[in-house]
């Protein structure tokens, strides 16, 4: 009698411990199977991004690691620079213009590219100062010229400010000595802070920044829209789970977080 008590003794913690790995088994294989996705995007989808990417952790257990730079340009943290010291990542998100470099160079895998959104370029001013009219060519000349100080980007929006806006509106000269390029920095940042009165760059990265305030977009006339894309690099370790946040990011589930950060997203489907 006193054996077959022992043994139900015993046989109780063995079923529970039998149960307890039938639940924990698939729970460690789930783990298994997330990866860790490492990312390296540019400042247009950045806001829409942080935003987005706990979503997709939580969706799909997937980690993402994410490294922050410009698409283009020579900063240390120039995506280009990056990567040309050795830095790894699966995903790209970048101007799609460079991102095209990256495919012709051997780095991205060309059927991986996916356009995600479309950005126009827009004018901040610091919180509380006066607004002015930009609505016409007409009226942004005037603004510039007007201006005491005028600050642009050193990615896509910023080379279009400076070498193409300006010569367009007959301004060249007039913006000499009191226009800058702003390296590796937002350049709602530096209108903030006071340091420049007009500051040019993505409207998705003008948004973001405490003490500035959006103006509105360049003219139609004069509107340069910058494609922002993705793709898998070409040496990728986790090539699939990038593949996911691609189609997430390009899904109509992030579609309107994407257009509440000043972002016109494609209707395309990832391929």
């Amino acid at each position: 009698m006193l054996g077959s008590v022992q043994m139900s003794m015993t046989a109780i913690p063995r079923r529970l411990i039998a149960l307890s790995l039938l639940i924990l088994f698939p729970a460690a294989a789930d783990i298994a199977k997330a990866s860790e996705v490492k990312v390296m995007i540019s400042g247009g989808l950045a806001a829409a991004y942080k935003e987005l990417v706990p979503q997709f952790e939580r969706t799909t257990g997937n980690k993402v690691v994410s490294a922050y730079g410009p698409s283009m340009g020579t900063t240390e943290n120039a995506i280009p620079v990056r990567l040309g010291r050795g830095e790894s990542a699966d995903v790209l998100i970048m101007v799609g213009d460079a991102l095209g470099v990256m495919i012709e160079q051997g780095k991205v895998v060309r059927t991986s590219r996916v356009d995600l959104v479309r950005s126009p370029i827009g004018m901040a001013v610091r919180a509380g100062a006066s607004k002015p009219d930009i609505r016409t060519p007409d009226a942004l000349k005037q603004a510039l010229l007007n201006a005491k100080s005028v600050a642009y980007s050193d990615s896509a929006s910023g080379v279009y400010v400076g070498t193409e806006l300006f010569r367009r509106l007959g301004i060249v000269e007039d913006m000499k000595g009191k226009a800058r390029m702003i390296p590796a920095e937002p350049v709602a940042g530096v209108v903030a802070r006071g340091d420049a009165e007009l500051g040019f760059q993505q409207i998705s990265e003008l948004l973001p920044i405490a003490g500035a305030e959006l103006v509105g977009p360049l003219p139609p006339e004069l509107q340069n829209i910058t494609i922002f894309s993705a793709g898998i690099t070409a040496n990728a370790s986790q090539p699939e789970a990038g593949r996911e946040l691609i189609v997430f990011l390009a899904s109509a589930e992030a579609a309107a977080v994407l257009k509440r950060t000043g972002l016109d997203p494609f209707a395309n489907s990832p391929k």
